[in-house]
């Protein structure tokens, strides 16, 4: 799991767009894991959001992922 939860936070890091959705990330993941299942990258995905380092981003419909602090993604 903590190959999975690096390998989301470099794509984070590295991407220009500020949130994601959840095929963005296991796109990415795969590339890097290609073994990983989608289940596991959901629970390292939301692992990283209870250690505070990644956000949800609600579009009402739609929940996107954000990197903590990068873009308008905090609540003000």
């Amino acid at each position: 799991m903590e190959e999975i939860k690096k390998a989301i936070l470099d794509f984070a890091e590295g991407s220009k767009k500020t949130k994601f959705y959840f095929s963005d990330i296991a796109k990415a993941v795969h590339k890097i894991l290609p073994d990983a299942k989608s289940r596991e990258i959901k629970k390292a995905a939301t692992a990283l959001i209870n250690e505070e380092k990644l956000i949800y981003f609600s579009l009402g419909s739609t929940t996107m992922y954000g990197l903590k602090g990068r873009g308008i993604t905090e609540d003000h």
